[in-house]
């Protein structure tokens, strides 16, 4: 049988080449700053102050470099600890790392189990990880352990639903190739993908894409030895027998079932979210942030007037304009395909979003009474936060 970290020296996942950082930053969830200040600080961190991160099980550095460069361009003071167990993984980090000229980073090749013997952060990253550990409980305790007073952790796991197709596969494959050597097994197990029916429920998953974009992720998501799924309800209860509270998703309508249907009266959240991960059948993973059981620190909310909203994926001036004419605002995901439609009267608010004004500030300069704004705001806030194309951050307008 090949080991996690056999696999990842093989492969390095996913596949990336320091020189393509000349050219493009890779952005995403979880761990963006914008993202992690809105869910775990409030929206209102004080980025004057040093910030102490750790990316456990940094793999080839997406995370770790999104943060870095973030911070660094918004001139924050950082420092970043990166763990892996694959030294070509590592390598790899480190070369983008320095092709971007990023400082105030320790590479250190090991295990996240033994985060808490590097210290305690603030903030902690651990994308597509805990997933892959003999036992993902023990992970998510190691990294509550890591923790520093009133930090929070950004992290994904796989889910089951929306990754149908993959786990047959991988046990098909895992029984075929047992001792087989990484480059053998990736060899025939492409030959079999290749001629498997068109009725397979694989080849019918159209959200499953990373077999075609390198051997790197026909690796990682088919020949895989050590992978398992988080159902919403598995996943909360991992991360309460281990010291968390999951904080929310990146993207929470996703899981809103009154989306979908009507929430029967006293369902449970719990309950109300998984019974949209079932409805839905298409989240391939859950994006996530997470705080100790014990803190009780909410995220954060336009009711707190000093707050300052940024836009993510879409730009104020397109956005204003098409609500005040109307139109609808598509949401085009794999996971969801829906559109918005916000009132008319928000076109304003909209239009002054500039990562540097307050809610108050672009509530005056619309020319809008508190009250009439209070009421704007909120539905414009109810849709985009919760779609996760606006996030409230005090972070300096250069970190975006």
């Amino acid at each position: 049988m090949v080991s996690v970290q056999e696999q990842y020296e093989a492969y390095p996942y996913p596949d990336r080449d320091p020189k393509d950082e000349a050219k493009r930053l890779i952005l995403g969830s979880p761990s963006h700053p914008l993202e992690l200040d809105h869910w775990l600080f409030g929206g209102a961190r004080d980025w004057s102050q040093p910030f102490r991160a750790l990316v456990a099980g940094g793999g080839t550095g997406d995370g770790l470099i999104q943060l870095a460069q973030v911070l660094a361009s918004a001139d924050v003071p950082y420092e970043i600890t990166y763990i892996d167990l694959s030294t070509a993984s590592r390598q790899i980090a480190e070369a983008r790392a320095r092709a971007r000229g990023l400082k105030g980073i320790r590479f250190v090749t090991g295990s996240l189990l033994d985060a808490a013997n590097h210290g305690t952060f603030d903030y902690i990253d651990c994308c597509g990880v805990l997933h892959h550990l003999p036992d993902p409980g023990a992970g998510f305790a190691a990294l509550r352990a890591a923790l520093a007073e009133g930090g929070g952790m950004g992290f994904m796991v796989y889910a089951p639903f929306g990754r149908s197709g993959v786990y047959p596969l991988q046990e098909a494959f895992a029984a075929l190739f047992d001792d087989l050597d990484p480059k053998t097994r990736l060899k025939r197990a492409k030959a079999i993908v290749a001629a498997l029916p068109d009725a397979h429920p694989f080849k019918r998953n159209p959200l499953l894409v990373d077999h075609h974009e390198s051997d790197a992720g026909f690796y990682d998501l088919l020949l895989h030895g050590q992978d398992r799924a988080f159902a919403i309800r598995e996943l909360v209860e991992v991360m309460h027998d281990s010291g968390w509270r999951l904080q929310g998703f990146a993207t929470p309508a996703l899981y809103d079932l009154a989306r979908i249907t009507e929430r029967p009266e006293g369902m449970d959240e719990t309950t109300s979210m998984a019974t949209a991960e079932k409805l839905r059948g298409t989240i391939r993973m859950h994006i996530a942030y997470a705080v100790p059981s014990e803190d009780t620190r909410k995220p954060a909310r336009g009711s707190t007037r000093t707050l300052i909203p940024h836009l993510r994926g879409v730009t104020a001036r397109a956005l204003s304009q098409a609500v005040s004419q109307g139109k609808p605002i598509p949401i085009r995901m794999k996971e969801a395909q829906t559109s918005l439609r916000l009132p008319q009267q928000a076109a304003p608010l909209i239009a002054g979003i500039d990562g540097r004004r307050s809610i108050a500030t672009l509530s005056q300069a619309a020319g809008l009474d508190p009250l009439q704004a209070g009421t704007l705001w909120a539905q414009v806030e109810r849709d985009l936060v919760e779609w996760g194309l606006l996030l409230y951050s005090a972070l300096p307008q250069g970190g975006r």
